[in-house]
Order: structure tokens, then sequence, then C-alpha cells
């Protein structure tokens, strides 16, 4: 087996016991970069010499292993674009606190990922930048936000890579691409120094090749952030705990009425099929019923869209990014915004300053604040009952690169994902095998609030007895 198609895990493994080096590592992921980038194109920024990037003194449990982070991270030595022609260029002054953890670990930052524009998307086509392409077929999208990220893991540039999730941007394009894609709970994972989208949904989480993988990196980046008042003042576990623990005894409940709902017949036929699985390893899988989909997609819109119209006002041309000239301030300002926000961003920021005005923040705003109140006390009533909910992660498989589709088709694409994002639950999007185009297909897997560990051997019982989409599978042209 080649360096770079091996798991993170087995990396660690072969590096502790000699058979690698760090410097190895490094040098075998940044040949497979260079090999496949330019059909990629998963990175907007990235060292010329991983090798040269790493430090011995930092001998620790990520040592040598090139990491990817999306573009709305901070990092001290590159780029920090989000995708947007508003920062292009720009270089943060200081370090995300995910970024620090990584290399105090070890680790060597492999380059910043492509993204939709602030993350706002679900294709990675709303780039400034460029378009990232699916390792399984170069026609089709990664998924968006994070595609960069998902489509660096798939194709073997790096071997875990680090995206956010504020609507589905983790899961959604690690459904797309067959990679493993994980969301904390709320809070478990520090956001400083992630540029923000909607402040009370944003996240970062891992986006691995196996569950064990992106367990291991979740033991890495978690922890209370003094720098973060929204970091979970909690004792954090061992992740990888119980990854070998058998699932059986362990309830799931199957949303009936979502593969009820208008997804493709090959997403409804793996959901049923990881739920017979698991039936077959001794758990006990029953239907439940959850709050409806789209009215949790309506209220994320709202919420989503207001925060983003607060969040972003501070791109304005002033104190950094790039500024368009004006005969004034306010047409600086005006001209600014204009030029260097692409259409998806001025959409959303329109809608929620719509959505925030006055006359219509009672009717809209404030509404969706106690729709989420409600959706998250019947997820928790669900999790008295249950322990993990099994589901669907995206209406379809991965759709064409400049497919023409209405701008409310592609929200629809988060329908499945958006309802964790409002009610701050962890939850893990698993590859199950693949559609009859050779696409990967995927589930989806929900635990209670800061329930990871048995979320994370939930999705390592059903790893084992799924189609799991693999890097050599990819080389050989599946």
């Amino acid at each position: 087996m080649k360096i770079y198609e091996m798991t993170l895990a087995g990396l660690i493994e072969a590096r502790d016991s000699k058979r690698i080096k760090p410097g190895e590592i490094l040098a075998a992921f940044q040949t497979r970069t260079e090999e496949v980038e330019e059909r990629v194109r998963s990175f907007l920024d990235r060292p010329r010499d991983l090798a040269a990037e790493y430090e011995d003194s930092k001998n620790g449990k990520f040592a040598g292993i090139p990491v990817a982070l999306k573009a709305n991270m901070a990092t001290s030595k590159l780029t920090t674009s989000c995708g947007s022609s508003i920062l292009e260029d720009y270089r943060t002054p200081y370090q995300s606190t995910v970024a620090d953890k990584i290399t105090g670990s070890g680790g060597v930052i492999a380059g910043k990922t492509n993204m939709d524009e602030f993350a706002m998307g679900s294709t990675t086509e709303h780039s400034a930048y460029q378009v990232t392409r699916n390792p399984w077929n170069l026609d089709h999208v990664p998924g968006g936000s994070s595609g960069g990220s998902a489509a660096a893991v798939a194709a073997g540039e790096v071997p875990c890579a680090l995206g956010s999730d504020t609507g589905g941007s983790i899961r959604q394009p690690a459904a797309f691409c067959g990679v493993v894609g994980f969301k904390p709970t709320y809070g478990v994972v520090s956001r400083y120094g992630l540029a923000a989208f909607a402040s009370s949904l944003d996240q970062i989480g891992p986006l691995t090749r196996t569950v064990e993988d992106a367990a291991i990196t979740l033991n890495i980046i978690s922890g209370v952030d003094p720098l973060d008042s929204t970091s979970a003042r909690i004792d954090h576990p061992d992740y990888t705990g119980k990854l070998d623990q058998d699932i059986a005894g362990m309830s799931f409940g199957l949303p009936s009425s979502y593969l009820e709902m208008d997804i493709d017949e090959e997403i409804r036929n793996q959901v049923l099929e990881a739920a017979e699985k698991l039936r077959e390893a001794g758990a006990e899988v029953r239907e439940i019923e959850l709050p409806p989909a789209d009215l949790a997609l309506a209220a994320y819109y709202i919420i989503a869209t207001a925060e983003a119209s607060s969040n972003l006002a501070r791109y304005d041309g002033v104190q950094y990014g790039t500024r368009q000239s004006g005969d004034n301030v306010r047409d600086m300002f005006v001209n600014t915004r204009s030029f260097s926000f692409g259409p998806e961003v001025k959409r959303r920021i329109m809608l929620g300053t719509f959505a925030l005005s006055s006359g219509y923040q009672d009717e809209l705003y404030k509404k969706a604040l106690k729709v989420r109140t409600v959706i998250k006390e019947k997820y928790e009533k669900v999790f008295s009952e249950i322990d993990i909910i099994l589901g669907p992660n995206s209406p379809a498989p991965a759709f064409k690169i400049g497919e023409d589709m209405d701008p409310l088709d592609v929200y629809y694409t988060d329908i499945f994902t958006v309802p964790v994002n409002i009610s701050g639950f962890p939850a893990l999007s698993l590859p199950a095998g693949f559609s009859e185009q050779g696409l990967p297909l995927s589930v989806q897997l929900i635990g209670p609030a800061f329930g990871e560990v048995e979320l994370l051997q939930a999705a390592s019982g059903l790893e084992k007895r799924l189609d799991v989409p693999t890097l050599a599978a990819l080389e050989k042209g599946r």
C-alpha cells in the first residue's frame, strides 16, 4: 500500500513503529497532491514544501501528518480568503485555535482548501477563485461549502482535513465525496479564528477516510478554549474509547417520514439497507417521528441569513481586505461590497437584512428562534427513548457541475442536515456504498448533545458492515 493510501490511524501506527518517518509521510502526500491537484483543484493556498514546515520539536500525536484547513480558518502562514474576492491575499495577524492544536501536536498545515464564498453554498461552485471537482467523477460537484476539504481527503491529497458546518457543510460534501464527515456538538471544538457565517450555528469538524480517523482528529482539536465564549465547559473524553465495542443492544431511530419525502430511490434504499445491517448486528431499530424537516429548513434560512447579515457587515474595505474606490466614504462602502461579494453572498445578506428589519423582525427572526427551540426540545424527547438516529444525508448523490438549478432547489439539499445545526447536536456522514453511476452514497447518524463517544461507536459498528468507498477503489476508477 502506498503511503498516501493509508488511513490516519495507519500512518500514526507505522510512524510510531518506525516503519516510516514523518518526512516520508509529508513527501508522499506532497507528491500525490502535485499529481492530482490540477484536476481536482482542492486547494486555494498551500506551502511549497510540506517537509520544510515540519518541526521535530513538536513530536506529538500528529507528528508529520499533513492536515488541510478550510479557507475560513485563520492561519499565520497562509492566506485566509474564505473563498471571497473581498479577502483576496488576506493573511490574519493571529492563528485559529484548531490550527494551533494541529501544529502543537506535530501536524503540518498542508494548505487552505477551496470553499463556497463565506461558506454560503452547497457545491463549491460559489468560490470566487475556482471550482473544485469531485474525485469520483470530475464532472460532478464535491458538495459544499467544505467541498475542497472533502475532495482533498477523497483524492488522497491529505489523510484528514477540517471543515465548518453551518447547515450541513461538512456532512453533505463528505456524502458526495465518499468520506466521513463529522459535525460535533456545538461548543466541543473552539470557533476562535473561524470566520463567522452564522455564529450560533457554525461548528468545526473533521473530514477523514474512516470513523476511527475522525475520532483521532476530534481528540486533537476539541477542548475548552478561553478565547471562545461558546466553547463548552465540559470534560472531554477519549473519543476513540468505544470504537471497538459492540453495537448490539443499542437502539436506533428511523424517521420514516424523511424516507417518504422527495429523495433519490438509491438514497432511500441505502438507509433501509443500513437499518437492516444494524438489526443483523443485534441493534434495535424502530420508527420515530421527527419535527418536519421543511420547518427546520425554513427556520434555518431565516436565522442563518440574519446572522450572516450582521457578521458580514465588517467587510467594508476600511480595516482589512480589498477596497474599491469611490467619491466618498459611502460610495467606497457600496462599491467594495458590490464588486467584491458574489451573488450568493449578496442574496443571503439581503434576506438576512430583511428578516431583521423593522416590522419583520418579530414575524420572521423571532418566530424562527421559537421554532428552533421547539425543534430542539422534540429531538431531546426522541433521544430520551433511543440512542442514535439513522437517516439520509442528502436527497440525492452529487449532481453535475454547472447544472442549472434554482437556488431554492439547492437549498433543499440541506433539508436533512440543518435540523442538527438548529439543535446543536452531533452528527456524522458515513459512506455507505455507490450509486449506479458510481458516485458515493451515504447515511447520516445523529446523537444527543455531547454524545460523541456513543455516536462514534455506532458509526464504527455500522462502518464495518457497509460497502465503504476507499481510495483503492477510486484509483481503480470505480
